[in-house]
C-alpha cells in the first residue's frame, strides 16, 4: 500500500471512540504506579526506588525534589522509558510504555518526549544549530535549520549557532539542549537539572520557558531540580529521599 493509498484508507474509516485510558489521558500525561527498581551485585540487592506512585496532569510543571541520593534521575530515567524497572507500570499518554518492544518504545519517546539531559549529551563536532537540527531531521520536520535558529533564539542563543559545543560555556551547552528537547514540540518534556549551569536570571527565563510551553499549549514539563529558585512557576512537587516518595504537594 502506498503512501497515498494509506491515506485514503484512513479517510474512509470511521472514527473508533477513545478508550477510558486514552480519554484520561487528555487531562493525566504521565502516570507512575507502584515503581520499584533493584541492583543487583553479586548476592547484594540496592533499592534505588521502592513503590514510587506518581501522577502527572497535562499542561502541568512537576518538580522532583531531594537530596543527592533520593532516585530523582533514576526515576526520570524510568518515565522517559530510559531504564526499566523491575516492577511497577509507567503509563505515558494513554500509552503502558513498560510493556512496548524496544523499537515501539523508541519511535513512542521520539514523538512525544523531549528530553534534557544533566550532562547536555551535545555532538561535539556539530554547532550548535545542527545539534538542535539533528532533532528535527530524526522527528522528519521539513524546514529544520529554520526552526533550529527559532529554538536558539528563544533560548537567549541565536548568536551562537555557529559554535560548536567546546566554544560554548556550560550554562550555554545547557541551553541547546533544552532547544534541542523542544524540537518537533513533543507533549511531554523531562529536564534532569535544567537549571544547574546556569545563573540566576538564565536559568528563571529558561523555566519561565517552560512554565509557557505548559500553560499555553498544554504540554507536561517534569524537572529534576535541586535548585528552590524555581519553585515559584512549579504547579506541584514530589519529594523523594532513599528511593520512596515522602511528600506530594501543590503550590499554589
Amino acid at each position: 500500500m502506498t503512501a497515498i493509498d494509506f491515506k485514503r484508507f484512513f479517510a474512509k474509516t470511521t472514527p473508533i471512540a477513545p478508550s477510558p485510558v486514552q480519554a484520561m489521558a487528555k487531562e493525566t500525561a504521565i502516570v507512575a504506579s507502584h515503581i520499584n527498581l533493584v541492583y543487583r551485585n553479586g548476592g547484594e540487592e540496592f533499592n534505588a526506588l521502592q513503590d514510587v506512585s506518581l501522577t502527572v496532569k497535562s499542561g502541568e510543571v512537576h518538580l522532583l525534589m531531594g537530596p543527592s541520593g533520593s532516585g530523582k534521575t533514576t526515576l526520570l530515567s524510568i518515565l522517559a522509558g530510559l531504564l526499566t524497572p523491575t516492577r511497577g507500570q509507567v503509563n505515558l499518554l494513554g500509552e503502558e510504555i513498560t510493556q512496548l518492544s524496544r523499537s515501539r518504545l523508541a519511535a513512542f519517546r521520539l514523538k512525544h518526549l523531549g528530553f534534557v539531559f544533566q550532562g547536555f549529551n551535545l555532538f561535539p563536532a556539530l554547532t550548535a544549530c545542527e545539534n538542535v537540527e539533528v532533532a528535527f531531521h530524526l522527528k522528519g520536520v521539513p524546514q529544520a535549520r529554520k526552526h533550529a535558529i527559532e529554538l536558539l533564539d528563544q533560548v537567549g542563543l541565536a548568536d551562537r549557532c555557529n559554535h560548536r559545543p567546546q566554544d560554548l560555556s556550560g550554562g550555554q551547552k545547557q541551553r541547546v539542549a533544552i532547544a534541542r528537547a523542544l524540537a518537533g514540540n513533543p507533549q511531554i518534556i523531562m529536564a534532569d537539572e535544567p537549571t544547574a549551569a546556569l545563573d540566576s536570571q538564565n536559568g528563571h527565563a529558561i523555566i519561565t520557558l517552560l512554565r509557557n510551553l505548559a500553560k499555553t499549549s498544554g504540554r507536561t514539563v517534569l524537572i529534576v531540580t535541586h535548585d528552590p529558585r524555581i519553585l515559584d512557576v512549579a504547579d506541584r512537587v514530589t519529594d523523594l529521599e532513599d528511593g520512596k516518595v515522602v511528600t506530594k504537594a501543590k503550590l499554589g
